[in-house]
């Protein structure tokens, strides 16, 4: 059975409800939307500072790093204020500058959303502080350990800007996370000597000037990756779509699937995939192609909560996936001091395995659901790829220059220029200087809440270093999983247990890039200690991190999915849950056992290629444990024993290979006596056996 329904980009959804739904369920892009003249304004100044940043990676500035990420949150600091909403009721004459009742006002029902009085106020002191050390540049770093009463004040008040601007633009969390922080570094030398927490104690102006004038808070190293390798890649993403690339993703992801149940899909999670490289958040990914696909997974039968589950783990897909990953994937290169295609590599493998445990997740709801086929008007493949497959070259172009040495920074650029050039290929979407103009603007705009989310981070990360917390809580976290087992193995698996509860709590109420970074200074080295290879333990957070977004209770992007699709976002949360199980599971493996390196491309071939086919048995097992079904629908019992395959399998020994192998033989073998028996109890007793059609006996 099939129906027809017309090509997804024939009738494109309604642009505002879909921006509506990626400010509402995205934590780090709710914007205003501002009127023409404001909107040129901050336009202008994004477009500069993404000319500045493309400059600078070919001429950096003489004076270093940090007069360089003086001078980028100098500019993008004062624009949070310009692009977010305050969120709290203030006097109506500090919030708009026209006069209420006035024409065009909000008490009009504009949708515009200009900033007033106080905004502009606050980007104008954010401008003043930013700026304050380049006054005497050199000075300013010569005073570090004795810092004047002039640079207390100014770092206390770019402290609360920047506390703001987190507020704006990620909610209170993070910013209430800073000042528990702040408080601890204030108050941690009135606590109890023999307290594993306490420290000697630090006044007022250590931890401005720690925060202000030193490497390890406002201008460290997460400020530095938001302004070196995310806003290239924000700028680059903004080219990519502007050119054209996110519809000619989605429309080859249609016309690659056609003619089977399961063709919806496939085609939305690999729509998702090829998204990924454009929008770089789950959320927004979800949203964005939910819009356009889930017309198709509703014809062809799908639940409002299973086509949302689909969505939501095809958009968290695009995070965890190559070749751009989420922006917490920069951070641990920088902190791992390797190369980002190193990060790539070690993301390779669990990629394959997460959209195999999707893709085998979607064939099992098919034949369980009895999903029809649905033909879409389309064009082929082959046509696709003539006219557009352009699209493909600046991805491949990254790849190849970090291949060949080239830092990323400067691949990107790269990869940004040609991009720009074969746009002129497609007269639809040429880059012309105007739309050129429009990427530029775009690509730093999409960046702020991730800079003020850095720089709020860089808060915890300077308390974390100059108190010692993160050694203190790692053997805190340690002795817990000590208290509960003895043994060196109960003991690891228990303090990866509780890492896992941790960050995906910790990333239930900020944003992924925030989450990765505090768990990382306080989280990851519980783990170190035990012997996990920093790596892992980077990746294990990672993944962790960035599963939030489909963590119950909040699962942005899951509850983005629901709103798409209609459905119930409880049950649409299981259905995304379900989807991207093997996501939850397989980072264990890596830090379980030695072989769980392999995983992330280390080691010899030979055992990269066997831990990969034994991780992928265990994902096809857990596929037909949560899906219930092997060749046939699967019994309670059969589907128990998949599950415990799956977990035996994917610790990645050889005694719990054998065990698990086994154990999924034994589900196999249990599951054809039954269909066997079954099938015989069909026929009936004493009937011959059916024989085929047009054969008559003898």
């Amino acid at each position: 059975m099939s129906e027809r329904i017309p090509c997804p980009n024939d009738a494109a959804p309604e642009r505002r409800s879909v921006e509506e739904l990626v400010a509402e369920y995205d934590q780090e892009r709710p914007m205003r939307r501002l009127s023409p003249p404001v909107l040129a304004v901050v336009s202008a100044v994004c477009a500069a500072l993404s000319v500045f940043v493309l400059l600078a990676v070919f001429h950096p500035p003489a004076r270093g790093t940090q007069y360089y990420l003086t001078v980028f949150l100098a500019a993008a600091l004062p624009l949070c204020f310009l692009t977010h909403r305050a969120g709290i009721r203030m006097p109506a004459a500090l919030l708009r500058w026209r006069r209420p009742g006035a024409a065009g006002s909000r008490d009009d029902r504009d949708d515009r959303d200009d900033p007033g009085v106080l905004d502009w106020l606050l980007a104008a002191l954010a401008v003043a502080v930013c700026l304050y050390p380049l006054v005497d540049f050199d000075g300013f770093l010569e005073r570090r350990q004795l810092p004047t009463t002039a640079d207390t004040v100014a770092g206390a008040v770019l402290l609360l800007l920047i506390l703001e601007a987190c507020r704006r633009t990620t909610g209170w969390v993070l910013p209430a996370f800073c000042g528990a922080f702040l408080l601890y570094a204030y108050y941690g030398g009135l606590l109890p000597y023999e307290w594993s927490l306490a420290h000697g104690g630090f006044d007022a102006d250590a931890i401005v000037a720690n925060l202000f004038m030193g490497t390890d808070g406002f201008y460290g190293v997460p400020l530095g990756v938001a302004a070196t390798y995310i806003v290239l890649f924000t700028i680059y993403g903004a080219v990519l779509e502007l050119s054209g690339a996110g519809g000619f993703f989605i429309d080859l992801s249609f016309a690659a699937f056609r003619g089977s149940r399961s063709a919806p899909g496939r085609t939305v999670t690999v729509a998702g995939f090829l998204l990924g490289t454009v929008s770089g958040s789950g959320a927004a990914t979800a949203v964005s192609l939910g819009s356009v696909a889930w017309p198709l997974l509703r014809r062809a039968g799908y639940s409002r909560e299973q086509g949302g589950g689909i969505l939501a783990a095809a958009g968290i897909g695009a995070i965890l996936s190559p070749p751009t990953l989420g922006a917490a994937a920069f951070v641990i290169a920088e902190y791992l001091r390797v190369g980002y295609l190193t990060v790539l590599l070690y993301a390779t493998i669990p990629t394959a395995l997460y959209y195999l445990g999707i893709l085998l997740a979607v064939e099992i709801d098919a034949r369980r659901s009895l999903t029809r086929v649905v033909e879409v008007e389309r064009q082929s493949v082959p046509r696709l790829l003539a006219r557009s497959g352009h699209h493909f070259l600046s991805l491949f172009l990254i790849i190849g220059f970090m291949a060949a040495g080239l830092p990323p920074f400067k691949a990107v650029v790269g990869a940004t220029a040609l991009q720009v050039a074969l746009s002129f290929l497609d007269p639809r979407h040429r880059l012309t200087p105007r739309r050129l103009y429009a990427a530029l603007a775009e690509g730093s705009r999409s960046v702020l809440p991730v800079v003020a989310t850095c720089a709020a981070a860089g808060i915890i990360v300077a308390v974390v270093t100059q108190t010692g917390l993160g050694l203190n809580l790692a053997a805190i976290i340690v002795d817990a999983a000590g208290v509960l087992g003895s043994d060196p193995t109960v003991r690891l698996t228990l303090t990866v247990l509780f890492a896992a509860v941790a960050v995906s709590v910790l990333g239930l109420a900020v944003p992924v890039t925030a989450s990765f970074i505090i768990s990382a200074v306080i989280i990851a080295p519980a783990m170190i200690s035990l012997g996990v290879a920093t790596p892992e333990a980077y990746m294990f957070i990672f993944y962790y991190a960035v599963l939030s977004e489909v963590t119950p209770p909040t699962a942005l992007a899951a509850a983005a999915a629901a709103a798409i699709t209609g459905g119930s976002p409880i049950r649409t949360m299981t259905q995304t849950w379900k989807y991207s199980l093997p996501a939850f599971l397989v980072p264990f493996a890596f830090v379980l056992t030695d072989n769980g390196a392999h995983l992330l491309g280390q080691g010899p071939l030979v055992d990269v290629v066997w831990t990969t086919a034994v991780s992928a048995l265990a994902v096809a097992a857990l596929a037909a444990a949560t899906g219930g079904r092997l060749l046939g629908p699967a019994t309670v019992l059969e589907r128990g024993l998949c599950a415990g395959a799956a977990l035996l399998l994917l610790y990645l020994e050889p005694v719990s290979i054998a065990a698990g192998a086994a154990l999924l033989g034994a589900a196999v073998l249990a599951h054809l006596v039954r269909r066997r028996s079954a099938a015989g109890a069909a026929a009936g007793p004493g009937d011959p056996s059916p024989l085929p059609k047009g054969n008559t006996p003898s």
